[in-house]
């Protein structure tokens, strides 16, 4: 597991050194567009992520935390309402299942 988090962290920011040294935690945030189908509506989802150095210590998506998330190499996998999430930092997608009953993909980027 520490690994994988190691990963995850590397692949959501690559600060120097002396930076992650400076602030005990710090915070990503990622813009998603992600199209859910079969309605085919484009929602825009916001996704914080709050990390030290060690690990993640908490998930926020669209202003709301999650009540628990696992981290899977670079993936980040939650749950919200009945919507099953799974949030790639590395390859920068997001894709997610309503039980079955619809489905979305699509893409973030980080913000500024």
């Amino acid at each position: 597991m520490k690994l994988a988090a190691r990963g995850l962290l590397t692949s959501l920011v690559a600060w120097p050194l002396w930076v992650a040294a400076a602030a005990p935690f710090d915070t990503v945030t990622l813009v998603c567009e992600a199209v859910y189908l079969p309605a085919r509506a484009t929602w825009t989802r916001t996704v914080v992520v709050n990390y030290d150095q060690r690990r993640i210590r908490q998930v926020a998506i669209d202003g709301q935390a999650v009540y628990t998330f696992a981290i899977q190499e670079s993936v980040i996998l939650t749950s919200q309402d009945n919507e099953r999430i799974q949030i790639d930092t590395a390859a920068l997608t997001w894709s997610s299942d309503f039980r079955g009953l619809a489905t979305a993909q699509g893409r973030c980027e980080r913000s500024v």
